[in-house]
């Protein structure tokens, strides 16, 4: 009977394993990963941001210590201190030059710099703002020369004229602005003077006048402002010229024409009123008037 089971014969070779093919593509993630990695600005990421933003945070955490912070400032405080304190940086010596010494006094005591001092602790911008405040600097420069010298160099405002104001008499230049007082006319005899409110913001055109009154310059003795809006040139013997707001100049030129030609100012005459340019008026003295009065009187009587 045969069996109904078939055996298999045995091999006479080994059969070989066959071995299944691993894909190469990578997977998803790695991929992913490896083109994140070709990207440049990533690469620089991980690469220098990462460890730059490792050590800060180290460091904030470390500098967020009381101990820590005040050690790290007070280091730092000692090593500025000992630079700016170098010789070569110090101040010893304060110099003013253009200014009188009146004003160099007066700057001295303003800014009051303690000598020898760095120079990395002078505010040169705030210390040139002080010193053109005082009404008798136009403008300063500041600067450190070599050697440790601290040198203001002023330009003093040139006083034109004298103001009389109801305080008392002032000094201006010729943009009107006060560069002292002055207790008396005679300490500066050599100025014009002019008076009146509102007179220092005409100074141009008083100066003007004054210039063109030289022919009797030894007469004058000042302008008033009157009313904000005219001059009146006040001569010796209590004498004026009523000058007009619009073109006083040419109207005391013609004043001075007339006296050249008729010596009018040499008479007995109060004022000479040029305010309405057609029509020249003069007003004679009281003495003056009471003679031309008895004048009349007495010249019909001369005639009968």
């Amino acid at each position: 009977m045969f069996s109904m089971i078939r055996r298999r014969a045995p091999a006479l070779y080994p059969v070989p394993e066959v071995k299944v093919r691993r894909d190469p593509a990578p997977t998803r993630w790695h991929y992913r990963y490896q083109r994140m990695m070709l990207t440049p600005t990533y690469r620089i990421l991980v690469r220098v941001g990462l460890p730059i933003l490792t050590v800060a945070l180290i460091g904030s955490l470390w500098y967020n210590n009381d101990a820590n912070r005040t050690m790290v400032t007070s280091q730092i405080a000692s090593l500025r201190a000992s630079f700016e304190q170098r010789p070569e940086f110090m101040v010893n010596t304060v110099e003013i030059t253009g200014a009188q010494p009146a004003l160099e006094l007066a700057i001295a005591d303003l800014l009051d710099v303690s000598l020898p001092t760095s120079s990395w602790a002078l505010d040169l911008d705030s210390m040139r703002a002080s010193v053109t405040e005082l009404t008798a600097v136009k403008s300063a420069t500041l600067r450190v020369r070599l050697g440790g010298t601290l040198e203001i160099a002023v330009i003093e405002r040139v006083p034109v004229a004298v103001w009389r104001y109801t305080d008392g008499l002032r000094l201006i230049d010729s943009e009107g602005v006060m560069t002292g007082m002055i207790p008396t006319r005679g300490d500066r005899a050599d100025l014009p003077l002019i008076a009146g409110d509102g007179a220092k913001d005409r100074i141009i055109e008083a100066l003007a006048l004054f210039n063109a009154a030289q022919p009797i310059a030894d007469r004058v003795r000042g302008l008033v402002r009157m009313g904000e809006r005219r001059w009146d040139m006040v001569l010796d013997r209590d004498q004026r010229i009523l000058l007009p707001g619009q073109d006083p100049v040419a109207a005391l030129q013609r004043v001075i024409a007339l006296d050249e030609a008729q010596d009018m100012l040499a008479r007995d005459i109060a004022v000479v009123d040029m305010r309405i340019g057609t029509r020249p008026t003069i007003r004679l003295n009281q003495p003056a008037m009471n003679v031309l009065r008895n004048t009349e009187q007495v010249e019909p009587v001369a005639g009968e």
